[in-house]
């Protein structure tokens, strides 16, 4: 072997080992190393195969379709793949044009000449887990006994991150069979409401909950994070209440000033063209013989807190001048993202109102709390905005399952649908790809340097800068958990420019206001 060659070979090898150490999603590690391989020594395709059951599936490829992949399937025994994952030794085909055992079952060599097949076993503890194998043109210096032997080199390197892709593949169809098994436990018993996905043993606790508060007139405090569901639960008892047929009146308490919210709950006195006062009715009266949503009711104001204790006190208020009070019948149904036993004891929030409020309270479980219904929730978006964008989209890869698995989702499921909402809007074939998903997914992982590592695509220049902007505010929003200020002193900026960014970029602070 000449000098060139060795050290071609000892680059090959030591971008892959440092690729290993560096990429821990072991699906974006594959392709990795097909790129490095086919950027070094120009093969014309490669794949990993993943052998699950008795079955290898294509886990990774350089220079195949989606279409392509699909087909690649080979059970152990048949074709040069299969008979390779089972005597578990490597097999060159020095022209697959004149080879019989040669299946071509992608359908990628229909017209090919003068190209080698050479495939070696990923071996993992004695077992065979996959293969790895490339197609490679016969040029006068190619020698394919020492491409053979590099090959067998990279497959003992990658069995490790193989077997991950593995666990991985094995975890899925285990959430997958206990999503079916709770599917089955549910029919005839508590059932999921029409807007609510998701069949964890945490989220069936709360369906357990609306069915049982559902038919009473009993106040009821949701408490979950943002973006856990909050309205879609209170809608979920009101849908299944006597009161179904009556209005639903949602008033935020974080969306208006103290004077203004009042007017909009309580209503307000107005002089009419004849100069006498009338009282417009408020969000209240509206909702009479409904249900009134209050939304984050810990942002509601000191002066509002003690005439909202009055009203559950009495179903009753007195508006404005007027000296005969309104008697109405009224549910409240409160939600809070907020600590509310803290802010009394901070003397933010009244006692007396918290005790009216939180005769029932249901509580939501994060998003990374429920990684079971991640798949669900994910394919139910896939298919609302094929829907409602008119896109023919059949599936999400793996990668994109895995990145999704692994991620920690701040903003919860509301989080989850703006991403699917993206990804359809992003996809270029019939397949969600990790491409296709915001790059605050991509860039879980961190280089050597600590920065994050940024998937460009085929972006232009502003919005790879854009990008990148982005992903620096939305790290270090992360480490200060939310914490703007503190955000902007790691990044060196004022709190003008980082607001600015933050506004432009439509970033979401309060996403990454994570609890330990």
């Amino acid at each position: 072997m000449n000098k060139k060659v060795k050290d071609l070979e000892i680059a090959i090898l030591h971008q892959i080992s440092r690729a290993v150490l560096q990429e821990h999603n072991a699906a974006l590690l594959l392709k990795n190393v097909l790129d490095v391989l086919s950027h070094e020594i120009g093969f014309q395709r490669g794949t990993f195969t993943l052998l699950r059951d008795d079955t290898l599936y294509i886990e990774a490829s350089q220079g195949l379709t989606e279409e392509e992949i699909k087909r690649g399937k080979y059970q152990l025994g048949e074709g040069i793949t299969g008979r390779v994952a089972q005597i578990a030794a490597p097999i060159l085909i020095p022209d697959i044009s004149k080879d019989p055992n040669f299946l071509n079952r992608t359908r990628t060599r229909n017209k090919v000449h003068d190209t080698a097949f050479l495939c070696v076993p990923i071996v993992r503890l004695e077992k065979v887990i996959g293969t790895l194998s490339m197609d490679r043109q016969i040029m006068p210096d190619t020698d394919l006994k020492r491409d053979m032997q590099l090959l067998e080199t990279v497959a003992n390197i990658m069995a490790d991150p193989l077997e991950i892709c593995l666990r991985r593949h094995e975890e899925r169809e285990k959430l997958l069979a206990e999503n079916q098994r709770l599917r089955d436990e549910l029919d005839g018993r508590t059932s999921a409401p029409p807007d609510i996905i998701g069949n964890c043993n945490s989220m069936r606790a709360v369906y357990a909950k609306i069915e049982q508060v559902a038919a009473t007139n009993a106040p009821v405090m949701i408490c979950g994070r943002t973006g856990t569901g909050k309205e879609q639960t209170a809608r979920a008892i009101w849908k299944k209440s006597t009161r179904k047929d009556k209005p639903f009146i949602s008033v935020s308490c974080t969306a208006m000033p103290a004077h203004q919210l009042e007017r909009e709950l309580f209503g307000y006195e107005k002089e009419n063209a004849e100069g006498k006062t009338e009282h417009i009715p408020g969000r209240l009266e509206t909702a009479d013989g409904g249900t009134l949503y209050l939304d984050e009711i810990g942002e509601l104001p000191p002066a509002l807190q003690i005439k909202f204790v009055h009203f559950m006190q009495d179903h009753s208020f007195l508006p404005g001048n007027m000296t005969t009070p309104i008697h109405l019948d009224v549910r409240v149904i409160a939600t809070t993202g907020q600590e509310l036993d803290l802010l009394m004891k901070k003397g933010t929030f009244r006692e007396d109102l918290y005790y009216r409020l939180n005769v029932f309270p249901i509580h939501l479980p994060e998003l990374r709390h429920r990684r079971s219904d991640i798949i669900l929730l994910a394919e139910h978006f896939l298919e609302k905005f094929c829907r409602m964008y008119g896109k023919q989209i059949n599936r999400i890869s793996t990668p994109a399952i895995n990145m999704m698995m692994s991620y920690h989702w701040p903003g919860n499921v509301r989080e989850l649908e703006n991403c699917m909402a993206r990804a359809v809007l992003s996809a270029k074939e019939e397949v969600i790809t990790g491409s296709d998903l915001p790059p605050s997914l991509q860039t879980a992982e961190e280089s050597a340097g600590g920065r994050p590592v940024l998937h460009t695509g085929h972006a232009d220049f502003e919005t790879l800068v854009n990008t990148y902007e982005r992903e620096l505010i939305v790290e270090a929003l992360k480490a200060s958990r939310g914490n703007v200020s503190a955000a902007a002193r790691a990044l060196n900026l004022s709190n003008r420019i980082i607001h600015y960014k933050i506004r432009k970029l439509h970033i979401t602070p309060e996403w990454y206001r994570i609890r330990s």
